[in-house]
């Protein structure tokens, strides 16, 4: 299969790509509030820093297309009784939308987090509106676990959460 990515680790260097492919309001639309909007090469900067003072093993990765850090994945481990699951999340620049890539990123990252963490679970919760993510976590083998009721807010409107999980075999 041909490969039209490259998940690897994140540079500073990467700032002004990540600026450029994460400005967009269509993104911001579908991840957390955390996530700047509108994004700025300053942004870009600090959370590679912040990335990158995280450690090893990485929980974040940027997504290379065209030798460009067009997008990332991530995922952040629970703690106490949680401790053995991770939530993924992830986002793609606008313009690298349906070619495939980011089904075959969450696959990729599925293997890296259950082969470098004592994790047994993978789970995102999903906007209810964000079809096209629910269908990238249901064809990287994620199962739709339950709906959320009123679980969130995103610009204003209160929605429901569509909560997927992958558990370690």
């Amino acid at each position: 299969m041909y490969k039209n990515y490259l998940l690897r680790e994140w540079s500073l260097s990467d700032k002004i790509s990540l600026a450029e492919n994460a400005n967009n309001i269509n993104i911001w639309n579908n991840v957390r509030d955390y996530f700047p909007y509108p994004y700025t090469v300053e942004d870009g900067e600090q959370f590679i820093n912040m990335v990158l003072d995280k450690g090893l093993p990485s929980t974040d990765f940027a997504i290379e297309v065209d030798e460009k850090a067009v997008g990332g994945i991530g995922i952040v481990l629970n703690s106490d009784v949680e401790r053995i699951s991770a939530e993924i999340g992830y986002w793609l620049g606008e313009c690298y939308w349906n070619r495939g890539i980011m089904t075959n990123v969450v696959k990729e990252m599925v293997d890296y987090a259950f082969s470098h963490f004592p994790i047994k679970k993978l789970y995102a919760p999903i906007f209810d509106f964000n079809r096209a993510s629910q269908r990238v976590l249901e064809k990287a083998g994620f199962e739709k676990e339950a709906i959320l009721k009123h679980a969130a807010i995103k610009n204003g409107k209160v929605i429901d959460l569509h909560y997927y999980g992958l558990i370690r075999i």
